[in-house]
């Protein structure tokens, strides 16, 4: 594990923890992901995009967000103004956010729900992310050998990097190309 992927190792059991709180609450959302190629939408599903989740668009901004009471709490800030934050409300324990100078550049989740638009998620295998992104998507490894799938939608991506103990997607994120895939590739953001 890289020194910058430290504060995502934290922000990952935070919401594995939060996940395991939140398992206990039965829920009326189906487990089951969508067929390949459907489009799901709507709260009730808790779709993650390139867009964001729910009220946490990419280019928001901080302080608008915590004004409207939507952030839970903000870890110090890390190298090139990047702070990472919890959310409230019905994401709460399920969304890890990151902010560059302010503005919201990147949504991520190591839980299910959510799901990205085409319904894939946290949990599934390689193959089954190549399933359901067939050419849109591909396998990427950064220097240190880990591995990850990347789709690309116009100048941002959805990424789905691996799980510590299984092969397989461990976390899912989504947001500009030359945030996300910099962060997972370890070269500066600023």
């Amino acid at each position: 594990m890289n020194r910058s992927s430290l504060p995502r190792f934290i922000a990952v059991g935070v919401l594995a923890l939060g996940a395991l709180v939140t398992a206990a609450v039965p829920s009326s959302a189906s487990a089951r992901p969508a067929p390949a190629g459907t489009i799901v939408d709507g709260p009730a599903e808790s779709v993650l995009s390139v867009r964001g989740a729910g009220p946490y668009r990419i280019g928001a901004r901080l302080p608008a967000l915590q004004k409207a009471g939507l952030i839970s709490w903000v870890a110090p800030p890390q190298k090139c103004d990047v702070v990472h934050t919890g959310v409230t409300g019905d994401w709460s324990g399920k969304l890890i956010l990151a902010f560059r100078a302010g503005r919201l550049v990147e949504v991520g989740t190591a839980t299910v729900p959510p799901r990205s638009p085409r319904g894939a998620s946290v949990g599934m295998g390689w193959a089954e992310l190549e399933d359901i992104y067939g050419s849109r998507g591909r396998l990427i490894h950064n220097s240190e050998g880990e591995q990850a799938y990347v789709v690309r939608i116009g100048s941002r991506v959805e990424l789905y990097t691996g799980h510590p103990i299984r092969e397989g997607a461990g976390y899912f994120q989504a947001g500009p190309a030359n945030f996300v895939l910099k962060n997972f590739k370890g070269k500066p953001v600023c």
